[in-house]
Order: C-alpha cells, then structure tokens, then sequence
C-alpha cells in the first residue's frame, strides 16, 4: 500500500468511522466498532446487522471496503471483517436503547456507591443516562462515566 493517510496521523478512527458508517449502512450494515493495531497496519471492522452476521457477510464487506480503503489510499497491510459476537461492546447511545431489557456488564471511570463494575439488566436509556436493574435496585448512570459496556452473552 505505502499511501500517505490522515486517518492513522490523527492518532484515532473517528475519520475512519466517518468513511465506513455510511458506507456499510447503504449496505443494511450497522458499524459497530473500528479497531487500528500495530501501528495503523491492521484494521479490524465490528459490523452487526438484525438477525447476526455470516462469514459471506464479511467475505462481501471485506470486498467492498478493500476497493473503498484503495480508493481513498488508507494505509493498511490486513484487513478483518467480523461480527461483533455475543458480548457486543455497546457505545453509542442507540446501542443502549437496542439493548434494552438485556443484561450488560458495565465498568465506570468514576465509582458509584463504591463501585466501578456492575451486572445488570438494562431499562432504560435517556438523555444521556440509563437505568441499570442490579440485585433488585435501580441505578441511574451516565453515560458520559462509562469506560466500557458489554452484552453479557445468554447460552
């Protein structure tokens, strides 16, 4: 490859997310999450659609952005298409209103009530706050304190 590429000199993915959001959603994707390790080298692409994503849905994306990524002269040497499996990360908001009714680990920046990680099941989500259901009391949480959200997996 060897272009030169604004997207790994700003140090983060949010140009990156910019290109391919729209792009997988004209493709009835949903972009979930971007991963740039070993120094920009790899890129790992977390997409999720209703009802799962199958290896032939990864087999056509990683075409298509393989064109788009050479067409934009993004600097990469792998490129990996995957769902983002049964203990989905939730970031956005709207990943939080999806999931509602289901159970999620959460680990906070700041700790609430002495505490930095919770279980839960997840009620609500509003104005940048949500309702977690932990051993039979209501928390409410603002996003802006999460470090980090999963789906916990049901088996």
């Amino acid at each position: 490859m060897g272009f030169f590429s604004p997207f790994f000199i700003c140090g983060g993915s949010m140009e990156l997310d910019n290109l391919l959001e729209p792009t997988l959603a004209s493709m009835g994707y949903e972009l979930v999450e971007v991963e740039q390790l070993a120094h920009g080298k790899l890129l790992r692409i977390f997409v999720d659609k209703d009802g799962g994503v199958s290896i032939d849905d990864c087999v056509l994306i990683s075409n298509h952005l393989s064109k788009l990524l050479a067409v934009e002269n993004i600097d990469y040497s792998r490129l990996e298409v995957s769902s983002p499996g049964m203990d989905r990360r939730l970031k956005k908001e709207a990943d939080f209103y999806r999931f509602r009714e289901e159970r999620v680990k959460l680990k906070l920046r700041v700790a609430l009530q002495g505490r930095k990680n919770f279980e839960g099941i997840l009620l609500e989500v509003n104005n940048g706050k949500l309702k977690l259901e932990v051993e039979g009391k209501e928390l409410e949480i603002e996003l802006s304190n999460l470090e980090k959200a999963r789906l916990v997996p049901k088996f």
